[in-house]
């Protein structure tokens, strides 16, 4: 009977030292998973979204990133959300920095092939981030928002809009329109 090869697990530092190339992975529990590209209508949204943001912050300690700007949610886990906002980050000193274990909000655009792992796995991760005040869950086949906002150290508001929404960010001070999010000009 032939064995499995059994593999060490990955700390985030390692995980962070490969260099993968073209190719996209996430780190998950010391595991590496493989991520494909996306689609046209999911680079669209991201890239909305950090237009939307990115004007806003300027000037405010805060800055959004895309998904090469990783999130150490565990000390085995490295995730890529598909945008990020973190804060206090502007010096020179983290110019360098490929990760950050402390983002203020996050933004994960759901595709069929991603959605379970969104989510379950990750919005687990992202809750257990202090840091973390805002996760937006963003349904670009019908145009929806799942947003969940942090209420107290442990209580946190989780509302799927069945309508669109001008989305609040009150961390940031700023809403973002619902236009804005899925314009396709």
């Amino acid at each position: 009977m032939a064995t499995r090869p059994v593999y060490p697990l990955l700390t985030a530092e390692q995980f962070l030292e490969i260099d993968f190339g073209d190719l996209k992975a996430e780190l998950d529990n010391g595991v590496i998973r493989m991520m494909a590209g996306g689609t046209q209508r999911h680079a669209r949204v991201q890239s909305n979204l950090i237009v939307a943001l990115a004007p806003n912050l300027r000037g405010t300690g805060c800055a959004a990133y895309g998904p090469d700007m990783a999130t150490r949610t565990r000390d085995m886990s490295i995730r890529y959300p598909d945008v990020s906002v973190f804060c206090g980050r502007e010096s020179a000193a983290h110019d360098a920095d490929t990760s950050a274990p402390d983002p203020r909000i996050l933004f994960e655009i759901l595709s069929d092939g991603t959605a379970r792992t969104d989510l379950g796995i990750k919005l687990a991760e992202y809750r257990a981030l202090p840091s973390v005040d805002t996760i937006v869950f963003v349904d670009i086949a019908i145009e929806r928002l799942r947003v969940i906002q942090r209420t107290g150290p442990n209580g946190w508001n989780d509302t799927t809009h069945s309508l669109p929404l001008e989305l609040p960010l009150p961390a940031l001070s700023l809403t973002i329109a619902h236009d804005e999010i899925f314009a396709r000009d």
